[in-house]
């Protein structure tokens, strides 16, 4: 037993923890959790956990139904909203086929891979999300209009605002489970908030947003709210993003830093923009997997629709945050299409390949595009080779069904998987009549 299993278990013994949860992610990320008594723990962490696989989404076939789930210790944290006692912890699980490999299916494995082909090019990838959400009122019932708990805007100090407390709480809370924020405010429409986590390693990150969702959703449980992260929740309003900052590190060094370039941007740095950018439409439909993530994405609100980059351009793809001087590590990329209903692993993982393929085949970076991309003409966006996004998942699903770089990246059962869920939503969104239908047409045919 390592040094990591035994500093879990005397901890376990000394805060008297009653309840361990493993958590995993089936492929559209949602969170799932079995609880175990500590007296199983030592033999979870040698032969792990059996479980069904085909009953998680996109996990396995019937026929093929065994998994294991074997719980990391490295990611051991006390629950913190189960404040009674005894305590109640959690650790993220890799799942394992019964002969001990990797399950392909396991979103943490296909990141996992990711990093392993940036390790062997000499990178280790960071990132450091900006997580946005709204908080409605409880009671909204289905089919009714959602209703925020305060009409306040972006950055405001709204006087005894149901927002103030909750941030505070939901940021106690979050570093009571190891995860740091950088910077917490009101965002521009009622009842959305944003949340900053401090940069850390992809496959940290990915299990801290994972975390963070179920942080966010538990704190507004308890103030009487409801916390959600759909990516466009209001006609009227800006939808919500996760912009995320990256880099790449080789040893201590920021690879995308170059004393003298143009926002003091390395060629490394340019390359991995041109990768995101040539094979933006590909993987748009993991890091925006929804239907409703085109409402948000076409929606107007600084939410970007075309594949360009910029340095101040709220409106691109892609940003080169300002750089801070004497501060080297500050280099890096911004990535505003992200939305935070994602899943994190998939999502950094397709990321992460489109950069790299940029750096291994020495893409060209196209013009920096300086305009606002929404205030200029379809015939004006041609003309400068602005080409868009998908604007629909289905557009996104046929772009993802032809991209080698994608199918690679998540593995065949994945990516199959992937694309037949998402071909069954958009055809269960396709056969909708909606209000728009009703009230607009219904009147007047």
């Amino acid at each position: 037993m390592d040094r990591q299993q035994e500093f879990v278990l005397r901890t376990i013994e000394e805060r008297d923890v009653r309840f361990v949860r493993l958590w995993f992610t089936d492929v559209l990320g949602t969170l799932k959790s079995v609880a175990i008594a500590p007296a199983e723990l030592e033999g979870a962490f040698a032969e792990g956990i059996g479980f069904d696989g085909s009953a998680i989404e996109g996990f396995t076939r019937v026929y093929e139904a065994d998994m294991i789930a074997k719980p990391d210790p490295s990611t051991f944290q006390v629950l913190p909203w189960r404040g009674e006692h005894p305590g109640t912890a959690r650790m993220f699980c890799d799942i394992s086929l019964p002969d001990g490999s990797p399950a392909l299916s396991d979103p943490r494995y296909v990141l996992r891979r990711a990093l392993d082909k940036a390790a062997d090019m000499g990178f280790s990838f960071y990132t450091h999300p900006e997580i946005e959400f709204f908080l409605l009122k409880q009671g909204t019932t289905k089919g009714e209009r959602p209703e925020p708990v305060d009409h306040g805007g972006y950055f405001d100090h709204v006087p005894k605002g149901t927002a103030h407390d909750f941030r505070r709480a939901a940021i106690t809370m979050l570093e009571q489970v190891g995860i740091s924020v950088e910077f917490s405010h009101h965002e521009g429409a009622p009842g959305q908030n944003e949340i900053d986590l401090r940069y850390a390693d992809a496959l940290s990150m990915a299990d801290n947003i994972m975390t963070f969702r179920t942080v966010i959703k538990e704190v507004a449980l308890e103030q009487g709210i409801y916390a959600t992260f759909m990516p466009k929740v209001f006609a009227e309003h800006p939808g919500s993003g996760m912009h995320t900052h990256m880099s790449l590190f080789e040893g201590d060094a920021n690879a995308f830093y170059e004393p003298g370039a143009p926002y003091q941007l390395s060629k490394t740095g340019r390359q991995f923009i041109a990768g995101l950018l040539r094979h933006g439409r590909e993987f748009t439909a993991v890091t925006n997997q929804w239907v409703n993530s085109y409402k948000r994405l076409w929606g107007g609100g600084e939410a970007p629709a075309h594949l360009t980059w910029g340095h101040n351009n709220r409106s691109a793809m892609v940003r080169v945050p300002m750089y801070k001087p004497n501060k080297p590590n500050s280099s890096r990329v911004e990535v505003r299409t992200i939305d935070p209903s994602c899943n994190p692993y998939l999502a950094f993982a397709v990321l992460l390949s489109a950069g790299l393929k940029g750096i291994e085949e020495g893409y060209d970076l196209p013009a920096e595009t300086e305009d606002d991309v929404w205030s200029l003409t379809p015939r004006e966006r041609r003309a400068m080779g602005i080409k868009p996004l998908p604007a629909s998942l289905t557009e996104a699903i046929e772009a993802m069904e032809a991209s080698e770089l994608v199918a690679e990246t998540l593995g065949e059962s994945v990516f199959d998987f992937f694309l037949r869920n998402k071909q069954q939503e958009w055809a269960d969104y396709r056969n909708q009549v909606t209000p728009f239908e009703l009230e607009r047409l219904l009147p007047r045919l």
